[in-house]
């Protein structure tokens, strides 16, 4: 374990820019390509930068590989969800994964509405994270209502919202440009954070015309890439993105979420974020920053606006790579549920490390077990 104050950077192996990290009132430039030091420590470790502030507080930033690396040693086998009492009464927060969870695509999942409302009743926070990044927070508040759910905006977050909010927390420029291959949602936080974007859902149409000596060009001014899910990819955005991060000095890749699949609709899954930013992982042989989960920059953020503790907080998720790695990388509890991509043969795959604290079918599983135990 590291001591209080003391700072552990782990890069990456592969090549790749400077990058910035604000680290209290000063901005910090980290070389991830490089053997770096800050403070009294530096490890170096298959493509992930952990910062430890003070009381022994450790912010994973970059995960190359979207796993954490607190899990190698071995964890206890999940136990089934059976006194969701005790549960519910040893945290103040409730962290929401939405996909598989909540809802499948945009049907809302049996017994949610009810189950929410009793968690409410009983004084707890409810904070809705998701690695979709193709809506606003605005944009999810609109599909919570369509669904019959009361949630604010200020209890979303999104892995939209987490790369605008990245790219503050570390003073990008605003001079410079975010080149996104992505859908409305980043566009519309990179908007409201103030900073100039171009692609996104208008490059869909594009199409590169191949002729002999076409030598195709790109924005000097983009400073940033920023990749999430996209249903209008295509190999125009590839290339683009492609000669921003290799030939725009500093330029930052950044990923919203390296989920495989995601749920479009409630009839089989789709796939994901992860198949875009694989591509362009692929042609510029770069690592990419990632700020949705497991990344614990979301957990950081909200705990830190919300004066949360994490030690307080039980994130509910469907997903073992990203929800309950997310959570477990935050210290805190983890409920997994089987409502969405993971199945109870999948959980306990001998080949599975990641062990949540607690597993059930679905989150009304609060209210019927709570009557089983009742009764």
């Amino acid at each position: 374990m590291l001591g209080s104050g003391r700072v552990a950077v782990v890069a990456s192996s592969v090549s790749s820019p400077s990058f910035l990290f604000k680290l209290g009132p000063k901005t910090h430039n980290f070389f991830s390509s490089k053997s770096v030091s800050f403070g009294s420590s530096a490890l170096f470790s298959g493509g992930s930068l952990l910062i430890t502030k003070s009381q022994n507080k450790v912010h994973r930033i970059f995960s190359s590989k979207g796993r954490g690396m607190d899990n190698f040693g071995a964890r206890a086998s999940a136990q089934p969800l059976k006194k969701p009492d005790e549960l519910i009464d040893s945290v103040e927060t409730f962290i929401f994964d939405c996909d598989g969870v909540i809802w499948k695509g945009d049907k809302l999942i049996d017994g949610v509405p009810e189950t929410l409302d009793m968690l409410r009743s009983k004084g707890k926070r409810l904070v809705f994270v998701t690695n979709n990044s193709t809506k606003s927070r605005k944009q999810y508040g609109k599909k919570f209502e369509t669904l019959g759910l009361s949630v604010s905006e200020e209890e979303i977050f999104a892995s939209s919202f987490a790369a605008a909010a990245y790219l503050k927390s570390i003073n990008f420029p605003k001079d410079k440009k975010v080149y996104v291959i992505g859908e409305d949602g980043i566009l519309k936080e990179l908007e409201l954070a103030g900073f100039q974007y171009l692609g996104g859902p208008e490059d869909g149409g594009k199409k590169i015309e191949l002729k002999p000596g076409f030598l195709m060009e790109q924005d000097k001014d983009v400073g940033a890439v920023v990749v999430g899910f996209d249903r209008y990819f295509n190999y125009y955005k590839v290339q683009y993105g492609t000669l921003c991060i290799r030939e725009n000095p500093g330029c930052l890749f950044i990923a919203t979420n390296r989920d495989a699949v995601t749920h479009l609709t409630d009839a089989q899954e789709w796939a994901g974020g992860g198949s875009m930013v694989g591509a362009i992982v692929g042609s510029t042989q770069r690592e990419p920053l990632v700020v949705g989960k497991p990344s614990t920059f979301m957990m950081d953020y909200l705990a830190d606006k919300f004066g949360i503790l994490k030690s307080q907080i039980c994130m509910v998720g469907d997903r073992l790579d990203t929800d309950i790695l997310f959570g477990q990388n935050g210290g805190c509890k983890t409920l997994l549920v089987l409502s969405g991509v993971t199945s109870l043969s999948m959980l306990q795959n001998p080949n599975n490390s990641i062990q949540p604290d607690f597993f059930t079918n679905k989150i009304s599983d609060f209210l019927s077990l709570k009557a089983a135990t009742v009764s």
